[in-house]
């Protein structure tokens, strides 16, 4: 039997996984996934956990729960040879080990860009997993009741001062959904006014939303100007050292949430530790049919998607170009991987991916979106309601999708949900600290319990 090796559980590896266990015939190949997580995230939804809009585990999908015969490895790959069909596994526990396999799919994604700039590894938090969602919305939760207790002053401006650095997608998405939560929350805060709300969105280039046209984009800024928002375009971030921001533009202030979400790079396994052909950006040359290599020099066994494989363009005018990394291409792709491969298998032709994109949708916050298919833009309410209606259909499992549908229901009843769990990242600090204060009681029952009359 052979072995299929997928190594990245992201949108095209999940997608991959799940086609090819209803493709395949018993006993005709066995299919391993490695990743660090045992879910896989729905990047599009990220923005909304940080609004509360959409509840955490909801943005996850278990692998395990629906990739009910695939071998799931909880670990990366650190090391690719395809010439000896081998790679080396660095497991989540445990010490690290070779794995052979026949066919090697790799879907490994790509990971949040960064810089060496001054005090953002220490202070800023991305915008790539659901964890780091949960974290921002917790934080700036958390900074509303801390500046609430205090008097107007520095301390207080900084708790109500949201940095978010790139103006792509998701920092747009992300700072739009903040600026709606921190807005909406201040109806339950009467220590604080609208104009104490500090929020400041950096991008280098001179305009946000590269995906869209100039007009689109520019209402955007407008937008969220009119909403209190600062929007600094051809402008860099030069230092967040202890929560100090300073700006290239001269402009400081302090700021007690910096939200990074300037882009994305080249996975490292990928671009550094890998003999398969990668291109002048660290991405996997692969075929339109999703094959490793050249027309000319295809590499057998070896097949590649998503954000970390550079994919032909076909509905493309222009020659040469190449699918931009999105969850749009990257599902399709995925499904697409399953079917190539089942069909290599069997002797088959694979078929080319070719997608025309459906247009670009994005969230601004509650009720406020912005949509663009070719020359037709619709912006607010509408858009904002296309942006939810696909992205409910697109999440993978009717299960997800009822449990999202709930989660809206509730929240368009009673509102958002104003709990902040910030303290849940150091679970044992209450227990600890209680150990010593409570450690000079002795012969205690040693706990309430649930029973007693």
């Amino acid at each position: 039997m052979r072995e299929i090796l997928i190594v990245g559980g992201g949108y095209a590896g999940f997608y991959a996984a799940w086609g090819l266990e209803k493709t395949l015939r018993p006993g005709e190949a066995r299919v391993t996934v490695i990743d660090p997580r045992p879910y896989m995230t729905y990047q599009p939804f990220l923005p909304e956990v940080t609004a509360g809009s959409v509840e955490a585990r909801h943005a996850a999908v278990s692998m395990r729960r629906h990739l009910r015969t695939s071998r799931l490895i909880a670990g990366t790959v650190s090391q690719i040879r395809h010439a000896d069909r081998v790679v080396d596994v660095h497991p989540v526990s445990g010490a690290d080990y070779e794995l052979h396999y026949d066919t090697l799919v790799v879907t490994a994604g790509a990971v949040t860009r960064t810089f060496p700039i001054p005090g953002i590894a220490e202070h800023a938090i991305g915008l790539k997993h659901v964890e780091e969602a949960v974290a921002i919305r917790d934080r700036l939760l958390t900074a509303f009741d801390q500046a609430a207790s205090l008097p107007r002053g520095a301390e207080r401006q900084k708790l109500l001062t949201v940095v978010v650095v790139g103006g792509g997608f998701s920092g747009v998405e992300g700072f739009g959904e903040l600026l709606s939560l921190a807005t909406a929350m201040l109806k339950s805060y009467p220590e604080l006014s609208f104009e104490e709300l500090s929020f400041h969105l950096v991008e280098a280039r001179g305009r946000i939303l590269p995906e869209v046209s100039d007009k689109p984009g520019a209402w955007v800024v407008r937008s969220l100007e009119r909403r209190g928002a600062r929007v600094h375009l051809n402008t860099q971030l030069v230092s967040a050292e202890g929560g100090h921001v300073v700006l290239s533009s001269g402009e400081e202030f302090d700021s007690a949430l910096v939200v990074w979400a300037a882009g994305n790079a080249s996975n490292p396994v990928v671009h550094q530790h890998t003999d398969l052909p990668v291109d002048e950006r660290g991405l996997i040359i692969v075929r339109a049919d999703l094959r490793v290599g050249t027309n000319s020099h295809p590499i057998q066994d070896a097949w590649s998607a998503g954000d970390d494989a550079a994919v032909p363009d076909l509905a493309s005018p222009t020659e040469g170009a190449h699918t931009v990394p999105n969850a749009q291409h990257a599902v399709r792709q995925g499904k697409l991987l399953a079917k190539n491969i089942a069909a290599d298998l069997r002797g088959g032709t694979p078929r080319s991916y070719q997608h025309h994109s459906l247009g670009v949708v994005a969230t601004l916050g509650l009720g406020r979106g912005i949509f663009q298919y070719k020359k037709i833009v619709i912006k607010g309410l509408p858009a904002w309601l296309m942006h939810r209606g696909y992205h409910v259909l697109a999440v993978p499992t009717w299960e997800r999708k009822i449990r999202i549908l709930m989660i809206w229901l509730t929240a368009a009843l009673f509102g958002r949900d104003l709990v902040s769990l910030a303290a849940v990242q150091h679970p044992r600090d209450a227990f600890v600290g209680s150990g010593a204060a409570s450690s000079h009681i002795q012969g205690t029952s040693g706990g309430s319990g649930h029973g007693g009359a």
